[in-house]
């Protein structure tokens, strides 16, 4: 694919890669015998998925406006995330005074994915925004 298709693929490898470990996710607590729709895991995978569009849409929209401050930019959408968990996750996974590892992973398995991306995709935006200044 082109270079300047960067959104495209990132939103294509992001509804892909979520996809597919929601799949994978469900398969195992399937295979263990737990149930499939605890933990607010729909709710997780929805949430990161558009958390981790709307920050790389905006780093995207800003990359040559704010170059240097790209990183700066990023951390505060980790920031952001955090704070998203805080109030819509953190209250339900402790309402029983523990987060269970079943809970955690329901948060951090489209939270680790979403957050690869996001990473991945970012340094090759940042990539192609030097080459276009050497030229």
């Amino acid at each position: 694919m082109q270079k300047n298709n960067l959104l495209f693929q990132f939103l294509l490898f992001l509804g892909m890669g979520l996809l597919l470990a929601y799949g994978a996710h469900l398969y195992v607590l399937s295979s263990k015998g737990l149930p499939l729709s605890d933990n607010l895991i729909v709710r997780s995978y929805v949430v990161n998925g558009i958390l981790a569009a709307v920050i790389f849409i905006l780093l995207y929209q800003f990359r040559k406006k704010l170059k240097n401050q790209i990183g700066f930019l990023f951390m505060g959408g980790s920031l952001l995330k955090f704070v998203f968990f805080f109030l819509l996750f953190y209250p339900t996974y402790k309402s029983d005074g523990d987060m269970s590892g079943l809970e955690f992973a329901a948060f951090f398995v489209p939270y680790a994915v979403a957050l690869f991306l996001e990473t991945f995709f970012t340094s090759k935006m940042l990539k192609n925004l030097e080459q276009t200044a050497k030229k």
